[in-house]
């Protein structure tokens, strides 16, 4: 048995798969993992381009794009001690994973971590460390286009606050989830009835059923990311969707 595994969901990803992937082998020698990829019906090569390049990671097809939370659900079976939920734009450079691993060895009373975020250009990406709430979501949202607003955001990634130590937060991002596989099993993987966005902030909610959750600024990894929901009117709608859905569940739990 493994250690680790690591799950890569891919979707039309020939153009960043490659440059994930070989972070991840590349910077993980201290601990033992699996590397599988779960491919949500790409029209693209993806699947032929990791086939090629990558003979020993495993590939599941899902044969039908059923979504983010669906795919990664395909890993429940896993007999590892922790899994790790990592996104296709995302390159890790140093040992991430065993750090994270030491991490979770040395706090038995942690769920799931997850490290320091950074853009291409070496600025730090803010992401979500509070439970998601209307306010913040929505007029978190807002503040890209309203500065008045951006103490908002502020306060919902805790982007002020000097994490020079690991700290306790509530959410833990999608883009890298670094969780116990147990808990990941016993709390019902992701809701699958979320397309896109707002599972990680569901999943964090039913992780801290069975431990706390810790943001871990001792490493980092490199997230590329689009902001896709800000540019597209279709990933906007599944944004607001995802949302709604996120807070009519939240409600049926009051």
């Amino acid at each position: 048995m493994a250690k680790l595994s690591i799950a890569v969901v891919t979707y039309n990803s020939a153009d960043e798969i490659c440059a994930c992937l070989k972070s991840i082998i590349d910077s993980t020698s201290k601990i033992e993992y699996t590397l599988t990829v779960i491919d949500n019906a790409s029209s693209d090569n993806t699947v032929e381009v990791v086939r090629a390049c990558f003979p020993t990671v495993n590939i599941i097809e899902t044969q039908e794009n059923r979504g983010f939370g669906y795919a990664h659900n395909r890993m429940l079976g896993s007999d590892s001690e922790y899994h790790a939920v990592v996104n296709p734009d995302i390159t890790v450079c140093g040992e991430v994973m065993a750090e994270l691993a030491d991490f979770l060895d040395r706090n038995p009373q942690a769920a799931a971590v997850t490290p320091r975020v950074f853009n291409p250009d070496g600025t730090e990406q803010f992401l979500p460390k509070r439970k998601p709430t209307a306010k913040y979501m929505l007029l978190g949202r807002l503040s890209r286009y309203f500065k008045p607003l951006a103490p908002v955001r502020d306060e919902y990634t805790r982007k002020n606050e000097n994490f020079s130590e690991p700290a306790e937060i509530e959410f833990c991002t999608g883009c890298f989830m670094f969780m116990r596989t147990e808990y990941f099993r016993q709390a019902g993987g992701f809701d699958e009835s979320f397309f896109m966005y707002m599972e990680d902030a569901d999943l964090s909610d039913r992780l801290r059923d069975f431990g706390k959750i810790y943001f871990y600024p001792g490493c980092s990894v490199t997230h590329n990311w689009g902001g896709g929901s800000s540019e597209s009117l279709k990933l906007l709608k599944y944004h607001f969707r995802s949302m709604f859905k996120y807070f009519k569940k939240q409600k049926g739990k009051r």
